[in-house]
């Protein structure tokens, strides 16, 4: 069951063009690349940040705006640039000292399905490519960078019982 699965997680894995963002790419008269993230999603890398769940981004593309939201969310794993995401999840593993059975993936397009089935559970936005979708173990309602993230950050929450906590926290 996805439930019990989601309470084994420690570390949450983002792609970025899609998932983080609508997947849409801006770019300035100078050439400069804009982004726009959801600042919904951003209390959800939050939440899990303090409720002891490591947050890390796994993408094949590079941007200063990826870098900076990173820096601003205190996102401690960044790696861009990654050509083969599913042989890089080792490096991964590595660095957080998380096995690959507590780590979750959140992807939408064909470069995420290897590293999707590769961890512990998959997760796709609900407009992701069809073939991610048919690999996952769970599917956001909201779309990618339309507070997806933060629907997958509940839902780990949730399962590992730390979700009322945090509306205690936010109430008082």
């Amino acid at each position: 069951m996805i439930q019990d699965r989601l309470k084994e997680i420690k570390l949450l894995l983002l792609d970025v063009d899609g998932v983080l963002t609508n997947g849409n790419i801006i770019y300035d008269d100078t050439g400069g690349e804009l982004k726009i993230f959801n600042v919904r999603d951003g209390l959800g890398i939050r939440l899990l940040m303090l409720s002891g769940i490591k947050i890390g981004i796994v993408t094949s593309r590079s941007s200063s705006a990826l870098r900076y939201r990173c820096k601003n969310l205190e996102i401690p794993y960044l790696f861009d640039g990654v050509e083969d995401k599913a042989a890089f999840l080792d490096e991964i593993v590595e660095k957080s000292g998380i096995p690959s059975e507590k780590i979750a993936f959140m992807g939408d397009d064909l470069q995420d399905i290897a590293l999707m089935r590769k961890v512990g559970v998959s997760i796709a936005v609900s407009d992701a490519c069809p073939e991610a979708i048919e690999i996952a173990d769970l599917i956001t309602e909201a779309k990618g960078g339309q507070g997806a993230v933060r629907e997958a950050s509940e839902a780990i929450l949730k399962s590992q019982g730390k979700w009322q906590g945090i509306i205690d926290r936010f109430l008082s």
